[in-house]
């Protein structure tokens, strides 16, 4: 009869998970054909008691001097980390290719470095020479910034151990393996040994480390999911490759906040923070355009002002087209619906309907329906909104204007930036100094801002103050056709 220990073993090659018996596909990573017989199986052992290397002591005389952030160099980084870089932190930094994650995080290397503070900056992905090129089209050169290519998680710790960093920048973690783990780089086993083996190093040396993490076709990190348990912070950065707007979302940071975003600006020389990013999402005119609206929408924390263009055409075909570009699809068709139902304009399902925002930006939050259904009546009668206007609200298929979080600070920086109309859900709260806000119950009563003529036929355009202060009796007439 054999023995317990004699029975054999399976092992995936992908993943690392061990089984006793054999299964055509790994249950962890969901491969086919990776399991394998690795010999008889592991015994189990139970670990002994052992001599306690540091003793417990009461958490008021922990100090806490070792964990002071230390900045970056960079504001809006910092402001995502909850004030720079813990000293032992780290930080996995994940988003799609050419976004622009090696270019910011080359620049926070040189700018973090200093006599005191040596920083090391490993690629596996390009030659040092492709990155030396980088660094002098974006300025950042430092006499402490060391650069080493390498693909080895042996040669990796060899570096630490010559260089002695105090922030270590590893682009990425997908293109380094192990020699002890089987599988190639980038594989659930080797992303699991090449993170845990960084993770130990940077908590015993006190060094802050900054990893790079590839994507999934959806957007999610790849490698295993405890990748992102091990790690003190997640970052995610987001940006459409054809606009300049660039974020850097907060989704785990045991440091502060989770609720934070960076704004920063790509262009060709490098990368920049951008404290007043609200300029990248409107376009300044002299007079107000028909089908335009601005509203104020909150990214993490951050009010930022965005303007919202809609485009109506009519068309001969049966079925009109239904454009979106930066709004959800879904989101559109509902203010279609309510306002051909609620608010009585009836054009709009016989012509071409073209939704945008300004600069990049997507309005996902429902506090952005009011302007689009704004835009979208602009637009059908073309007639343009009251100048220096802001709208805010969210729209229930009822037609009523529903309350949303956070309208005290839309309103602050709406005004800051020189806006001096709004219209908001009821029960708003108090106003600005210098700023008059409409309360609306519902869609009707939002649609009276609009003028009574369309604007080809308008002599003189009425004050922004008159046409929000219009009675129930005042409709858009060319609306209602």
């Amino acid at each position: 009869m054999a023995r317990k220990s004699d029975r054999p073993a399976y092992r995936c090659t992908e993943c690392g998970w061990s089984t006793a018996k054999w299964l055509g596909r790994c249950p962890e990573c969901q491969a086919w054909g990776t399991v394998e017989e690795v010999g008889g199986a592991p015994a189990v052992r139970t670990a002994a008691v052992a001599r306690v290397a540091t003793p417990a002591v009461p958490i008021g005389q922990v100090d806490t001097q070792r964990v002071t952030a230390r900045s970056t160099g960079v504001p809006e980084l910092d402001r995502v980390l909850g004030g720079g870089l813990v000293p032992g932190a780290v930080v996995l930094l994940a988003g799609e290719p050419g976004v622009g994650k090696s270019t910011l995080l080359l620049d926070v290397a040189a700018k973090a470095a200093s006599a005191e503070h040596r920083t090391l900056y490993v690629t596996g992905e390009e030659s040092a020479g492709q990155v030396r090129l980088r660094a002098d089209r974006i300025g950042a050169l430092h006499e402490e910034l060391y650069l080493a290519a390498e693909t080895d998680l042996g040669s990796v710790l060899g570096q630490l151990d010559a260089v002695k960093p105090a922030l270590l920048v590893l682009d990425s973690v997908q293109t380094i393996a192990s020699a002890e783990i089987d599988g190639a780089p980038g594989g659930m086993a080797q992303v699991r040994e090449v993170a845990g083996a960084l993770i130990r190093a940077a908590k015993e040396r006190g060094m802050a480390t900054l990893l790079v993490g590839h994507v999934t076709k959806d957007g999610a990190i790849a490698g295993p999911r405890l990748l992102e348990h091990l790690v003190d912070v997640v970052l995610h950065f987001e940006g459409d490759r054809h606009a300049r707007l660039r974020l850097v979302r907060g989704v785990k940071n045991r440091y502060g906040a989770t609720d934070e975003v960076g704004c920063f600006e790509l262009h060709d020389q490098g990368i920049t923070s951008l404290a007043d990013p609200s300029g990248l999402f409107l376009t300044r005119r002299d007079e107000p355009v028909p089908g335009t609206c601005l509203t104020v929408t909150l990214e993490g924390r951050r009010p930022l002002v965005a303007e919202v263009q809609s485009l109506t055409v009519s068309t001969q075909i049966p079925s009109p087209r239904r454009t979106t570009s930066g709004l959800e699809n879904s989101r559109v068709s509902m203010m279609l619906a309510v306002l051909e139902q609620r608010g009585q304009i009836t054009s709009l399902g016989k012509n071409d309907i073209y939704t945008a925002t300004v600069g990049g930006v997507r309005l996902t939050e429902p506090a952005a329906d009011l302007a689009v259904a704004l835009a979208l009546a602009s637009a059908a009668g073309d007639s343009p909104l009251p100048k220096n206007l802001v709208a805010i609200g969210e729209v229930g298929l009822a037609g009523e204007v529903r309350r949303v979080t956070g309208v005290q600070r839309r309103l602050a920086e709406a005004a800051r930036l020189g806006f001096t109309h709004a219209l908001v859900p009821a029960d708003s709260g108090e106003a600005p100094a210098g700023m008059r806000v409409l309360e609306v119950a519902d869609i009707g009563e939002a649609l009276r801002v609009l003028p009574r003529t369309p604007r080809r036929s308008r002599s003189a355009e009425p004050e922004g103050g008159e046409r929000a202060g219009r009675g129930a009796s005042e409709r858009v007439a060319q609306a209602r056709r």
